[in-house]
């Protein structure tokens, strides 16, 4: 079959078994790659049908797809998605489950009575688990959220980086990987530990134009929370209000509900039932507004929210924009509302300004070292004299240092040959600083996006290595400078070079500074440069400067 039969093969099955009129060109680039037995990295934004890159090939290939997914609540609405379509049917496999539903759910996979298998990076760390994929012989290893799997992603999960290593297990099926943003440095990690091979990139950017992007700025809190609660309950629902605190999740929800909006609170501190009566309500229509944590979110595929305010500034850029892309999945205008206070990044930097216990994390590694078998975290935690939340942070740091590996569903620890306590500690006090360093900087790029005076989505989208030649004219910065007699020409100070335009220093370069050692150049402004180094973070540096100082050299 050749590539226009293969594309006209791909169309029918995606029309007759899911549903869909046409494929977009970048899925259909990526579903070829995928059948032609290559790796693939998709990055595109939430709801434009990364999905469907995995969904309609499987029905093509001849064998089930393993999915990795992080969250239960993500499997759950993917399984019921495809089985509300013609497609082949789905199951999960995951601690939430009885025995009974997960031994009926794996016979369907050998049956052949489902093709399509959701797990979680945990379960792929179990040996049965691996041998009994192994002997399914998968058409495909999909990683969903793969972001996950790198340190400078803003949601690191430790348990990602054993998934290369279970696709090597599985008979190394196409690898696809998918997620919604990630810069440069994140794309390099995610083919280095998911072991991709020459992948296929397909990426369609990750700007999201019909969303409005809108700062509100105060000088103190009573006033800004007044504005957060009206502005809210005037916003055309639905909508999403973001909150840095349960408490505050509280407070919000209260007072909306006071003012005759539809509205919940959402946070980690409510039961799980509460939290998927929420959710399901939410997505049926009511309540019309949720106020909620950062725990609100991953997996809420709605089309129609037309607003996400955020009443307080997020930890990084990577979770605004991430936070911001549930809203207008339907291609109809939306709102993106930051209430920002200067005095708020604060409480952000007190956060990443916390201290590492070194003796704790010398105590672990020696607990470690003294056993012969994985232990439990909970157990680890208990020898120690630690809290199981203390304890499984240390483990994560050891564990990222390379110092300690995880096993088993529970993730069981064991320490890793070779290291002496004081080495491991010493590697896993680098790997804290080098975060530290990273997370303050992230901080600084908030700053830098709530205060810019210019266009704000070119400042979003060159925080993520992506250039945009003019300024959007769909965010208040555009509209400031479209209203100021005079200010055009300053605003344009934030700007990329013109279109064609190009110099040294261009986004997703590769450069070398004498003293924070190797980077990517993330953003080229007139003036100025933005890179993200390994060792320190993102860093704003005047190109005059370089250029003068010869501070930056090509790699």
């Amino acid at each position: 079959m050749d590539e226009h039969e293969r594309g006209a093969e791909l169309r029918r099955v995606a029309r007759e078994r899911f549903g869909w009129s046409d494929l977009g060109a970048e899925q259909a680039e990526a579903m070829q790659a995928l059948l032609d037995g290559g790796d693939v990295l998709v990055v595109m934004p939430t709801g434009s049908g990364k999905s469907a890159i995995y969904q309609v090939p499987t029905v093509l290939l001849g064998g089930p797809a393993v999915v990795v997914s992080p969250l239960i609540a993500l499997q759950r609405d993917q399984v019921t998605g495809l089985r509300d379509s013609e497609a082949p049917d789905a199951v999960a496999v995951n601690s939430a489950q009885s025995r009974s539903v997960t031994d009926e759910g794996w016979q369907a996979v050998e049956d052949g009575d489902a093709e399509y298998l959701f797990l979680s990076p945990e379960q792929l760390a179990r040996k049965d688990v691996l041998e009994r994929l192994g002997e399914l012989r998968p058409s495909l290893f999909v990683v969903d959220e793969a972001h996950c799997v790198s340190a400078w992603g803003h949601d690191f999960r430790p348990d990602y980086l054993t998934l290369g290593e279970a696709a090597e297990r599985l008979g190394r099926p196409p690898v696809l990987a998918l997620t919604a943003t990630a810069a440069a440095p994140v794309r390099e990690d995610i083919v280095e530990h998911l072991h991709m091979r020459d992948p296929r990139l397909v990426t369609t950017g990750t700007d999201r134009p019909a969303i409005r992007l809108t700062v509100r700025t105060f000088t103190d809190d009573p006033s800004k929370r007044e504005a957060v609660s009206r502005w809210t309950a005037e916003a055309p629902a639905p909508g999403i209000l973001y909150t840095a605190t349960r408490k505050d999740a509280e407070a919000y929800a209260e007072r909306l509900r006071e003012d005759g909006v539809d509205a919940e609170a959402y946070h980690a501190g409510l039961k799980a039932d509460e939290r998927r009566r929420i959710q399901d309500g939410f997505m049926a229509g009511s309540p019309a507004v949720v106020v909620a944590t950062s725990a609100f979110g991953m997996g809420i595929d709605k089309p129609d929210v037309r607003f996400v305010a955020h009443a307080s500034v997020p930890e990084s850029l990577d979770s605004y924009y991430q936070e911001v892309g549930r809203a207008g999945r339907d291609g109809e205008a939306a709102e993106a509302v930051l209430f920002y206070r200067p005095e708020d990044l604060g409480l952000q930097k007190f956060l990443t300004s916390r201290s590492l216990d070194t003796e704790a994390l010398r105590r672990v590694m020696s607990v470690l070292l003294d056993q012969d078998a994985p232990r439990s975290r909970s157990r680890t935690a208990e020898l120690c004299g630690l809290s199981r939340r203390k304890a499984g942070d240390l483990l994560n740091l050891l564990e990222e240092a390379g110092a300690v590996a995880a096993e088993g569903r529970r993730r069981a620890v064991r320490a890793v040959p070779g290291r002496s306590a004081e080495d491991a500690a010493e590697a896993a006090e680098e790997v804290f600083e080098r975060r530290r360093r990273i997370d303050r900087s992230r901080i600084e790029m908030m700053r830098g996006y709530a205060e810019t005076p210019g266009c704000r989505r070119q400042y979003l989208l060159g925080y993520f290595g992506e250039q945009l030649d003019t300024p959007c004219g769909h965010c208040d910065g555009c509209e400031r400078l479209d209203d100021e007699p005079g200010a055009s020409d300053a605003g344009h100070e934030d700007a990329a070079p013109p279109a064609g335009e190009t110099g040294p220093y261009e986004p997703n370069e590769r450069v070398q500074h004498a003293d924070w050692g190797a980077g990517t150049v993330m953003r080229r402004e007139d003036d100025r440069v933005v890179v993200l180094f390994e060792q320190v973070g993102y860093k704003t540096l005047s190109l005059s400067a370089v250029e003068e100082g010869d501070l930056l050299t090509g790699v």
